[in-house]
């Protein structure tokens, strides 16, 4: 199992391990997903590195459609989620952004889906 599993990281299949933190308990009560267009003259490089300082962003995806981006954040209440929008809407290149507040996890990943 272990000489396998070892192929597997060296193949880059298997690239890391996480444990599984409940956000609620580390004082992460709030998650929304954002959407983020950008205006005609982003730079994609500079409004990625933009992002990925934020410290509350954990996921960004690319999207086709309406937005460019889309991004899980996880902040303790709804004055930091402002504040995480309103930093996000400082980044040059980002037109507007469109929030969904997440009400409930019923699952993330493939954690507790049934198959």
């Amino acid at each position: 199992m272990h000489e396998r599993v070892g192929k597997l990281e060296a193949a880059g299949v298997i690239t890391g391990y996480t444990a599984v933190v409940d956000p609620a308990a580390v004082g992460l009560g709030v998650t929304a997903l954002i959407g983020v267009i950008d205006s005609d003259e982003v730079d994609d490089v500079g409004i990625l590195e933009a992002m990925a300082a934020l410290p509350h962003v954990e996921d960004c995806w690319r999207t086709a459609g309406t937005e460019g981006y889309v991004l899980k954040v996880r902040v303790a209440d709804i004055p930091a989620l402002e504040d995480t929008i309103n930093a996000l809407n400082r980044i040059r290149g980002v037109a507007r952004t469109r929030t969904t507040v997440v009400l409930s996890t019923k699952w993330e990943g493939r954690h507790g889906r049934a198959e």
